[in-house]
C-alpha cells in the first residue's frame, strides 16, 4: 500500500520510521505526561494547560504569540513525530461511534491512520500549541476537538454525490478574483488564503490552506494589486454598504495590511459597516494580549475610527466546542470587550463534536459569558472529504427547538443554512419542503435569487 501513496506521505513516514530509535533516547521537545486537561475561571494563578506537553514551556514564553507561531504543526514529518509522544501506547476506542472507528489498540495503528487520512483529505494541516493543548491526548478518539483538524483514514467516508469543493458557488458569484457579490448591499473581501490553523470541513477548501495530495488550491495571496481591484468595484457599486474581510483568516494579515483594508473601507463614503473574520481568538488567543505584537493594535484603532465616524467595525471569530475555552481565551476576549471591540461568534454544526443539546447549550453561556456574541449556527456545508463531520437537518432542528427559551433571546444564535449552489443564509425553519427519510430539503432564497428551488442533502446514512 505504501508505494501507492503520495510521495510527501511516503517521505514523512519513512523518516519517522528511521527516527523511531533515536526519537525513544534523544530529549525531547515534545514531552507528555498525558494530564488531563482544566480551564480555570479563579482567582488563583491559572493552571498551564500546555505542560502536559511542553513541561518546560514556562506562562510567559507560551502566552507569546511568536512562539506560538514558532511551534505550530504544518508539516506531514512533524506532526507524526508530535504524535508519536503524546499518543499513549493503547488508545481507547471512540465511546459511541465504534461504527465509525476501527477498534485502534496502539499507538502505531492511530498515527497510521492519521498518516493515511492525510493521503484522502481536502485541508491540509496546521495546529498551532494552544490548540494542540487542549486535545485531550489520552483519548484522542473521543476528543471533539481533534475531531475537527486530524484527518483519520478510518472515519472518512464515502461524499454523497452531490457534493462539490466550492459548494456555495462563491467563484461564480466574483465580479473580480477575490471579491463575492451575492447579497445586493454586502460582499465578502477574501484578502488572504492562509489561516492559523486548518479545518476539515472548510467551506473554501477550493482556495484555502497548501495543496493537498487530492487538489491544487485556487490560492487567493495577499496582493495590493489584487486588493485595489476589489476595492475599485466596491466604491463603484453604491448599493454595497456593508463588508465581510476573511479568506483565509484575518489573524494572518500584517497588522499594516489590516490597518491600509480598514481604513480604505471606512474612507468609502457608502460603506456603513465591515467585520473582520477570524478564528484566531479560538485557535491562537495570545495574539490578543501580546504586548510586543502589533495586531490588535491596529485592529483596536480601526474599531475605535469607526466608532468617531459612526460607522460598525466589528470581529466575528468561530468557536465549535467548549473546550475551545481557557483562560488565555477567557483574558483575550475580556481584553477586547474592555477594549470596545465588538465581537459575535460562528459555530458550524459537527456531527461527534457539538450536535447535542448539552453540548450547544454549554458553548452558547460560555461566549455570552466573555460578552461574545453566539450569532450564527451553521448546518455543514455540502463540501467534499468531511461526510462524517455533516449533520442531517433533522438535527439542527432538534438542537435549536430544544434550545430556545432555556437561553436569553438576545444570546440565542441564528441557526442556518447556507445554500449550496449561492442562495445566502436562510434559517433552517424556512425550508420549503423536507423529508427527513430521503434526507433532501428545498429551499428558495426571494431576496437573493427569486423563485429558484435550491436543494440541500443530508449525509447518506451509514450502517
Amino acid at each position: 500500500m505504501a508505494s501507492r501513496l503520495p510521495r510527501s506521505l511516503r517521505i514523512a513516514r519513512a523518516s519517522l520510521i528511521s527516527r523511531s530509535a533515536e526519537l525513544s533516547s534523544e530529549p525531547q521537545r515534545f514531552t507528555s505526561t498525558l494530564a488531563p486537561l482544566l480551564a480555570t475561571t479563579s482567582t488563583a494563578e491559572p493552571a498551564p494547560y500546555w505542560q502536559h506537553i511542553w513541561k518546560d514551556v514556562n506562562k510567559t514564553t507560551f502566552l507569546t504569540y511568536r512562539w506560538q507561531t514558532k511551534n505550530t504543526i504544518e508539516r506531514p514529518e512533524k506532526l507524526l513525530e508530535f504524535l508519536k509522544t503524546v499518543v499513549p501506547e493503547r488508545v481507547p476506542s471512540a465511546s459511541g461511534s465504534a461504527k465509525l472507528d476501527v477498534q485502534h489498540t496502539s499507538r502505531e495503528a492511530f498515527v497510521e491512520d492519521v498518516y493515511m487520512g492525510m493521503a484522502k483529505a481536502p485541508m491540509s494541516v496546521r495546529l498551532t500549541p494552544h490548540v494542540l493543548s487542549v486535545i485531550n491526548w489520552r483519548a484522542p478518539l473521543q476528543d471533539p476537538i481533534l475531531r475537527q483538524f486530524l484527518p483519520l483514514s478510518s472515519r472518512i467516508l464515502p461524499d454523497h454525490p452531490e457534493l462539490t469543493l466550492d459548494s456555495l458557488h462563491e467563484e461564480s458569484d466574483s465580479p473580480v478574483p477575490g471579491l463575492v457579490h451575492r447579497y445586493p448591499d454586502k460582499v465578502l473581501f477574501l484578502a488572504t488564503s492562509v489561516c492559523p490553523v486548518y479545518c476539515r470541513f472548510c467551506t473554501r477548501s477550493y482556495a484555502v490552506g497548501a495543496d493537498t495530495e487530492s487538489i491544487t488550491k485556487h490560492s487567493l495571496k495577499p496582493a495590493r494589486r489584487r486588493w485595489d481591484a476589489m476595492f475599485e468595484y466596491i466604491e463603484k457599486t453604491s448599493a454595497i454598504q456593508d463588508v465581510v474581510v476573511s479568506g483565509g483568516d484575518s489573524y494572518y494579515l500584517d497588522p499594516t495590511h489590516l490597518t491600509r483594508i480598514g481604513h480604505r473601507l471606512l474612507d468609502i463614503p457608502h460603506i456603513k459597516r465591515f467585520r473582520f473574520a477570524t478564528k484566531g481568538l479560538a485557535v491562537c488567543p495570545m495574539r490578543m494580549t501580546d504586548p510586543n505584537d502589533a495586531w490588535v493594535n491596529a485592529f483596536v484603532e480601526i474599531s475605535n475610527r469607526g466608532r468617531e465616524m459612526g460607522k460598525e467595525v466589528a470581529m466575528h471569530t468561530h468557536f465549535n466546542h467548549p473546550n475551545e475555552i481557557t483562560w488565555a481565551t477567557e483574558m483575550a476576549a475580556r481584553a477586547l470587550f474592555q477594549r470596545g471591540v465588538r465581537v459575535r461568534n460562528q459555530t458550524v454544526l459537527l456531527r461527534g463534536v457539538n450536535d447535542t443539546t448539552p453540548t450547544m447549550a454549554s458553548l452558547v453561556r460560555k461566549l455570552s459569558d466573555l460578552m461574545i456574541q453566539p450569532y450564527y449556527v451553521y448546518l455543514g456545508d455540502m463540501v467534499k472529504g468531511v461526510e462524517d463531520l455533516r449533520t442531517s437537518l433533522a438535527t439542527a432542528l432538534d438542537i435549536e427547538q430544544s434550545l430556545i427559551g432555556s437561553i436569553a433571546g438576545f444570546n440565542m444564535p441564528k441557526f442556518v443554512v447556507d445554500l449550496p449552489g449561492g442562495g445566502g443564509k436562510r434559517l433552517i425553519t424556512s425550508y420549503e419542503t423536507y423529508d427527513r427519510v430521503t434526507g433532501l430539503s428545498t429551499w428558495k432564497a426571494p431576496a437573493v435569487t427569486g423563485d429558484r428551488i435550491f436543494q440541500y442533502h443530508d449525509p447518506v446514512k451509514h450502517e
